[in-house]
Parts: C-alpha cells; structure tokens; sequence
C-alpha cells in the first residue's frame, strides 16, 4: 500500500505502537504530532520520521498525509477527528471515540458523510483465535449462546503512587477502567457472538480516592518502574474496579469485571462462552491457544496455526503454527484491514475493521453502566442516538 500514508499524533505508549505497527503492516508514516514542536521533534527523531508537525493544522495542510492516527488523551479524541474528516482525511482512532455520546453520534454522522475511512482500535478483536471463534460461531458450530463470563485485570495502579491522567474524570471521562478496558472486552465479545448487550447492571469501586502524583511527567505504565522522589495529592474521580451484570439481544446472559488494582495481572482479557453445543475460553496472556469444552466428548486444545483454522481467519496469521503471535501482531492486523478497504476504494462496502459506529455502541454502553452504578438497578443501553 504505497501510496497510502498516514501521520500519528500523539508520542506516549500507544502512539509508539502505531508506527511500529504501520510499518510493519506496509503503511508509510510522514509524520508525528505531539503537544507542541519541541515534543513533536524529539519523538520524530526518537521513532525515525521525516516530519514533526507544530500544530493539528500544520498536519491537516499536509497533502502527504491521506490518514491520521490519534492517539492521545480522550478529550480531544472528539475535536480531532471531526477536524480530520472535514479536511478529508481517513482516521484511526483510539477508544473512546469521544467523552460522551452526543460527540460520537455526531462523529458516526459525520463518517457516513466524509467518503472516508473512520474506525477506532479495537485491536483485540484481531488475535487469530478469537477471529477464529467469531467464525466458528457464525457457521452455527456452538449452537446458541446461553452465556458469557470473563474479565480484564491490570496491576499498573495498584499502589497510591501510580499516577496517569487516565484516573482524572476531565481528562478520561467519568468512567476510567470500565471505559480504558472493560470497553476492549466489551466489544470483543460483540462481535465475536454478534449479540448486542441490551441492558446492565453495574457497580463500581475506587480503591483511591486520592493518590499521591509524581511532580513529574508519568507515562502510561511507566510508574512502577522506579518510585517517584516527590507526590502531590490529587481527588481521583474515576473506578479502579467494576462489576457488570449483562442482558444480550435474544435472551443470553454475560458478567464482566475489570479491574487496574489486581496485583500481579499485568494485561489479562479473560472470558468463556458457554453454548449450547460446546463452551470455549481463552486468555490473552496465552492468546494462541482456545480451550474447547464439551459434555459427550473429550475437551480439546486448539493451537493457532492457520493450517488449522477457518479459511475466513487465515489471512490474519501472519506466522506458521508454534510461532507465536501477540499484542503488537493485533495492530498491526488491525490497521492491515483499515488500509486494504481503504485501497480498495470501495467506501459504500460494509467495514470489516471497527467503525465509529462500533466507537459509539461503546459510549453508549459506558453511560449506561456509569447510569446503572449511580442509581443501582438495571438500566436498557440506548440504542437510537446514532
């Protein structure tokens, strides 16, 4: 894809993964944007770009750049990408979409006007096993869904000192570990089962209601690698851990629970699907694997090797059986798909990557959940505000 090419904005953890993941999926990146040039021209230099950008508009006047990446605290998620569209460029954007879903509904308008590519990254869907599951089911091989548990655990907040804008509700919005990752799992499952959650059932706990921040600059998980010399203490606004009840479309039943204060588990998506013909479960810090349940027959281990999955998933293993692919493989996948319907050049096609509107059923979802644990009782997800 030569001609296609793309700026990232944003140089912290993820912005990062965004270029290695455009290079190795064969986009060509120009650029990067940071909050001011001096930032832009250190991460330019850092990661190897030709150009470091001063300002949004500075990118936008760039006609080399056909695709923006943003990848930088969600309140401005919003702004830029409406800014993006409406220069005409394709964009890629990371979750949430926006802070609420007055925004995203707007921004799925927009999407559907622009001629554009718009998707957010939901990169997790691209681990070849759970493509795999999604398409096991849909040929009718688990028969119906009766329920699904599961989780996402982190450890990096654990201690009061762990310190990140994430956990400021102006910065991240009113939901922090429901939204910065329970949304992961949410759309997962989704999309692996195609049943839309239709009510919840939530509650929420902050295990600090302060925490003492770093007088210095902390990037996303860089905190405990060496305690801070001096804190300050910040109100925190937002959960570290949740517990959700789901109702699925058709009557299947879901329980999720999240949490960045589980020592120990340092990025674990869980969950089991329970069918009526079989159950599977599968884990993402051993993500080539899916364990197969079964009540008349022995229980089964299916490793990841494309010789041995649906022809459908096949063209995102990368790697032959027993070499192993992860969490950067899930980007770089990701992105794969965003710029071949882009190549393709066909934008009236139903996407095959996740859409704003994908971006969106999660805000709706959020506000759903935030609504829930306030008045604690079971709140239906609205679903005509796009």
């Amino acid at each position: 894809m030569p001609h296609v090419q793309a700026a990232v904005i944003g140089s912290g953890f993820i912005g990062p993964v965004h270029v290695e993941a455009l290079r190795r999926a064969g986009v060509a990146v120009v650029g990067i944007l940071d909050a001011d040039l001096p930032r832009s021209q250190e991460a330019a230099a850092r990661l190897q770009l030709p150009r470091a950008y001063a300002d949004l508009e500075e990118l936008l006047d760039d006609e080399a750049v056909h695709a923006v990446h943003i990848a930088v605290p969600n309140r401005l998620h919003y702004d830029m990408a409406k800014r993006a569209l409406a220069r005409g460029k394709h964009v890629m954007c990371e979750k949430p979409l926006a802070m609420n879903s007055r925004e995203s509904a707007e921004l799925v308008q927009l999407a559907a006007r622009s001629g554009r590519a718009a998707g957010v990254n939901y990169n997790i869907r691209y681990y070849p096993i759970c493509l795999e599951i999604a398409a096991q089911i849909r040929s009718g091989q688990w028969g119906r869904v009766y329920h699904v548990t599961g989780s996402y655990v982190q450890d990096w907040l654990f201690h009061d000192t762990d310190f990140n804008w994430r956990v400021l509700g102006a910065e991240g919005g009113a939901l922090r570990a429901v939204a910065d990752i329970g949304t992961h799992w949410l759309d997962l499952i989704q999309s692996i089962t195609a049943l839309e959650v239709e009510a919840v059932c939530a509650d929420l706990q902050t295990v600090y209601p302060v925490r003492r921040r770093p007088t210095g600059i902390v990037e996303t998980f860089s905190g405990k690698t060496a305690a801070p010399a001096a804190t300050e203490p910040v109100d925190v606004d937002t959960e570290d851990y949740g517990c959700v009840m789901l109702q699925f479309a058709g009557g299947a039943r879901g329980c999720l629970h999240v949490s960045q204060v589980t020592a120990g588990r340092k990025n674990c998506l869980r969950f089991e699907i329970a069918g009526s013909e079989r159950s599977v479960a599968w884990n993402s810090e051993v993500p080539n694997e899916l364990w197969i349940g079964q009540r008349d027959a022995p229980n089964q281990l299916l490793l990841r090797d494309p010789a041995l999955l649906s022809e459908s998933t096949r063209r995102f293993v990368s790697y032959p059986g027993g070499h192993n692919e992860g969490f950067p493989d899930t980007f770089k996948q990701c992105f794969r798909d965003f710029y071949q319907y882009i190549e393709a050049g066909d934008f009236a096609a139903p996407p095959t990557f996740p859409t704003f509107a994908d971006g969106h059923r999660e805000i709706t979802l959020c506000e759903a959940i935030l609504e829930s644990h306030r008045q604690q009782h079971w709140v239906t997800v609205e679903r005509n505000q796009s």
